[in-house]
């Protein structure tokens, strides 16, 4: 028999200390960098998006590779691309964790229509409120007090 698999992640994390440094001008352009980036693992980018300070992508995984092995390539390879590009200021760095959370076939649409509402969603509702959230809804066990960096956010 073959092997067959539709691993499907929703994979979330934001820069660092959570500074808007996203710029609508270029965060497709990254978008279309981390597409290519992760084929070298054999993952496809089905969907991203974002806003200033945090990203959201919905990706098919290959299962001969670690998620967080996919995880690290994709955020060490766009943090070097926007330094590379000259895209900020001062030196680019993405927070050190993420979220990556699974998801079922029959939800891949609904998760499309949340990824790409991003800008109307954080209208209402800020990232850690947002983050917050995803890990209540997926059953993830966490203590407040150390899900986000103890960072100075400003």
């Amino acid at each position: 028999m073959s092997t067959h698999h539709g691993i499907l992640l929703h994979v979330v994390f934001s820069t660092k200390r959570r500074k808007p440094l996203l710029a609508n001008s270029w965060r497709d352009d990254l978008f279309a960098y981390i597409g290519g980036v992760i084929q070298d693992h054999r993952a496809v980018l089905l969907k991203s998006g974002g806003i200033e300070d945090h990203v959201h992508f919905l990706i098919r995984i290959h299962p001969a590779f670690a998620i967080s092995k996919t995880i690290q390539l994709l955020k060490a390879n766009s943090s070097k691309w926007i330094n590379e590009q000259g895209k900020t200021i001062q030196p680019f760095q993405w927070q050190r964790g993420y979220g990556a959370f699974s998801v079922s076939q029959s939800m891949t649409e609904r998760v499309k229509t949340y990824i790409a509402n991003q800008r109307e969603h954080h209208a209402k509702k800020t990232f850690e409120d947002e983050y917050l959230a995803m890990l209540k809804n997926h059953g993830v066990d966490f203590d407040p007090r150390y899900v986000f960096d103890q960072e100075n956010v400003a």
